[in-house]
């Protein structure tokens, strides 16, 4: 069950095969948005998911295509920490779902480590959870769970 590569090819393939969006660590939105402006995205109103201790804004592209760019809080919030430790950058890759609860049994019984073992809430109010990057690749993987509707 485990590629040659690592199990981040096999994780991809769990879900709806389709990339929900990339996360990226910025130290201010608004310093960051230009360059996304530049290459063809839009940017949304921000939102705050105080849970998550971030600030969030959807830059859209063609075709679904969607960055998040992601503020903290505070420097003790999760992005706060990344930024600390490893400076702006991508921070997490997200995974659509259908099914969150079954998918994170899955992947646990496929010995995936996951930080959250449970559903929290994320931006917009989707249901999300986080795969440890030690199992990843080194990468920080979000599921987020869409509706049928979304697939």
């Amino acid at each position: 069950m485990y590629s040659a590569h690592g199990l981040l090819p096999v994780v991809f393939e769990m879900g709806s095969g389709r990339i929900n969006h990339i996360g990226i660590a910025t130290k201010s939105l608004d310093r960051a948005e230009p360059l996304w402006a530049a290459l063809g995205f839009t940017g949304s109103k921000d939102e705050v998911v105080a849970e998550q201790g971030v600030r969030i804004r959807h830059m859209s592209g063609s075709q679904n295509t969607r960055i998040e760019l992601l503020e903290p809080i505070s420097e003790d919030s999760p992005i706060g920490r990344f930024i600390a430790k490893r400076g702006e950058g991508i921070q997490q890759i997200a995974v659509d779902v259908l099914d969150i609860e079954a998918k994170i049994e899955e992947l646990k019984a496929m010995g995936i480590r996951m930080i959250n073992d449970s559903p929290s809430v994320g931006a917009g109010g989707s249901r999300i959870a986080f795969l440890h990057p030690s199992s990843c690749g080194g990468v920080l993987v979000e599921l987020v769970e869409i509706g049928q509707q979304e697939s």
